[in-house]
């Protein structure tokens, strides 16, 4: 987990201070690319959490075992571990989208100033 952080808080600020204002234009693919893999993600991720919330509650209904039964506790496990990515996975994934938008914008007047502009 430390080596995706650290990308996400890194690239920015290199692009900019090294290559200067005009590459991140080109880094605005990456906060596109970004908020397209974030969204695709996370509405995967919900999607399985609700399957499996279902599924644990047409088992419990009857339809293919009932209580007590290895199908049951097959999807109960399923929805523990889905409970938390859905809940979690989320909220964390918007978080990335915004600290790369915000700080992009924020850093853009120290880029313009002190950058080094190694491509003029």
């Amino acid at each position: 987990m430390v080596g995706p952080i650290l990308v996400t808080i890194l690239v920015p600020i290199l692009v900019g201070f090294l290559m200067g204002p005009w590459p991140l234009t080109a880094y605005t693919a990456y906060l596109l690319a970004v908020t397209a893999s974030s969204v695709t993600l996370a509405s995967i991720q919900f999607n399985t959490g609700g399957t499996l919330d279902n599924a644990k509650k047409i088992v419990e209904e009857g339809t293919y075992g009932s209580k007590g039964s290895i199908t049951l506790a097959a999807v109960v496990l399923g929805d523990t571990f889905v409970d938390p990515l859905m809940d979690n996975s989320g909220p964390s994934l918007h978080i990335l989208v915004k600290h790369q938008n915000i700080k992009s914008i924020t850093l853009l007047p120290l880029i313009i100033r002190f950058g080094l502009n190694l491509f003029q």
